[in-house]
């Protein structure tokens, strides 16, 4: 499990506990180095879990030639991240907790685990129907924008917009985790390969040669089953 000449993953994440946490209740490793998906600027991400502790905090560190993101909770302050998470429908915390290997348990472990699964297994809230409505206006905007605009910069920076609000919609209206950066493909994948395969193509497409008709296309086509576009008629803060 020797990756890039570096010193064992985990090994350097037993010795990083061993020098800054010899006293902790738990920890786990967690990240892509865990999953299997580790490149050459890939770090540890480490879960402590510390009992006497007053608050939670992350750090950054390089220690054993590797970058380590520490996050660092007392023994229920990862409940409030875990809530946080999960209203924002980024499970962050959840997921490292679940796919993290134990590094060190005196007995807690095993708990935390079962509610990061439940809460992974439950997927997030469902969408109200104001909310679609909300996100269809806000795709309907910059999709117009997208289509209109002939200034090559403007269109690279819309996209990405787009990028965003389609994913979000498609993954939220479907009950599935969103996911931010490297986390949107990520997401799409695991709900739907051909979606993500397709959503990747049209947005390659428009970055490369600058076709907009495969972007345009998605964007409708998500949008359908909810009503299509939205714009006549909307409207926010109104008051009657």
């Amino acid at each position: 499990m020797n990756h890039f000449n570096k010193l064992n993953p985990i090994e350097a994440a037993n010795h990083f506990i061993n020098k800054y946490f010899p006293n902790c209740q738990g920890a786990l490793l967690a990240g892509s180095v865990v999953r299997g998906e580790a490149t050459e600027t890939s770090d540890l991400d480490i879960v402590i879990f510390v009992e006497d502790l007053t608050s939670s905090y992350r750090e950054s560190l390089i220690e054993f030639d590797w970058n380590i993101e520490v996050f660092v909770h007392n023994v229920t302050s990862y409940k409030q991240f875990f809530e946080s998470d999960y209203e924002r429908a980024r499970p962050s915390l959840p997921r490292m907790v679940s796919e993290g290997i134990v590094l060190k348990d005196e007995g807690i472990i095993n708990d935390i685990k079962k509610e990061a699964n439940a809460i992974l297994d439950k997927g997030p809230e469902k969408w109200s129907e104001e909310t679609i409505k909300l996100k269809r206006y806000f795709i309907t905007d910059a999709l117009n924008d997208f289509i209109g605009t002939s200034n090559r910069a403007e269109g690279l920076f819309i996209a990405n917009t787009l990028a965003e609000l389609v994913s979000e919609f498609v993954l939220r209206t479907n009950q599935k985790w969103v996911g931010s950066s490297k986390w949107i493909v990520r997401s799409l994948r695991h709900y739907d390969e051909d979606f993500a395969n397709r959503f990747v193509e049209a947005f390659d497409l428009f970055y490369t040669i600058g076709n907009k008709h495969r972007i345009i296309e998605l964007a409708n086509d998500i949008l359908q089953p909810y009503g299509g576009r939205l714009f006549e008629g909307f409207s926010l803060g109104k008051k009657v």
